[in-house]
């Protein structure tokens, strides 16, 4: 069951939670497990600007740093914030690293792995994507139906919170921008990927027969849109569904490059 899917070094890395895996697939297919995580989900990932990779270990509340060496450490406890399970990450292009889930908050997470909350009264966070300019963090509200955007201060913290698009009956998951400023979101209950504008124009529809977890641009020239599907049956049938292995990476042609983070 794939989730938070990011172009990085010429291939798609996503986080096959249910087998407990990173797994990073070429344009030819060819598949590598870089990362087998010891417990826990790894839900969801993103890179520091020096090329570590960063881990997000839900239920235990800890944000995991993957060293160049392979191994694995602790770059940030989560606990002090929530100890509900955490969920999804964005690095932006300054370094910021945000991080949300737990009670319906999203948290900055400081260089030296020191952790403040930056927003709250999120309706189940889910994806996140930042603007070019680094200057705006939309998210994800799946409970909401909408994307929300916050204005990133010079310090990191949020400000100036607005509904981006009112999705009508979407449920946003995974999301990324492209340089029309269209955002794309997978819809798990709905079994689509929709393009959006702001203000919540619908642009393009891709319907796929299980839910789109996520999707991202990437490959030659990131106009590839990548879409993580699986058939869903609810949190309390993972075991379940990640025996049935009925998860896919597919592929469409997008109609303008993607831009931003992740």
């Amino acid at each position: 069951m794939g989730e938070s899917p990011r172009w990085h070094e010429n291939r798609l890395w996503f986080s096959d939670w249910g087998a407990q895996e990173i797994v990073a697939v070429d344009l030819d297919g060819n598949r590598e497990v870089v990362v087998r995580t010891p417990f826990g989900l790894p839900f969801c990932i993103d890179w520091l600007p020096d090329g570590r990779l960063l881990i997000v270990s839900g239920r235990e509340c800890l944000l995991l740093r993957r060293e160049l060496d392979g191994s694995l450490v602790s770059h940030a406890d989560l606990r002090g914030l929530s100890d509900k399970a955490w969920n999804e990450i964005v690095v932006d292009g300054r370094g910021n690293v945000y991080i949300n889930g737990g009670p319906g908050i999203i948290a900055l997470v400081a260089p030296d792995g020191s952790a403040r909350q930056v927003a709250d009264r999120i309706a189940f966070p889910n994806g996140m994507a930042v603007t070019p300019d680094n200057a705006t963090l939309i998210i994800a509200e799946s409970h909401g139906k909408r994307l929300t955007a916050f204005d990133i201060t010079p310090d990191g913290s949020l400000s100036n919170r607005r509904v981006w698009a009112d999705l009508g009956s979407g449920v946003p998951d995974g999301i990324c921008i492209d340089a029309d400023k269209a955002v794309w979101y997978g819809d798990v209950p709905n079994k689509r990927c929709v393009r959006v504008r702001e203000g919540g124009a619908v642009l393009q529809t891709i319907n796929l027969d299980r839910g789109c977890f996520a999707c991202m641009l990437g490959g030659m020239g990131k106009r590839t849109l990548f879409l993580i599907a699986a058939e869903w049956r609810g949190m309390e049938n993972i075991p379940e569904v990640a025996r049935a292995r009925t998860g896919q990476v597919l592929t469409a042609e997008a109609p303008a490059p993607g831009v931003g983070w992740p």
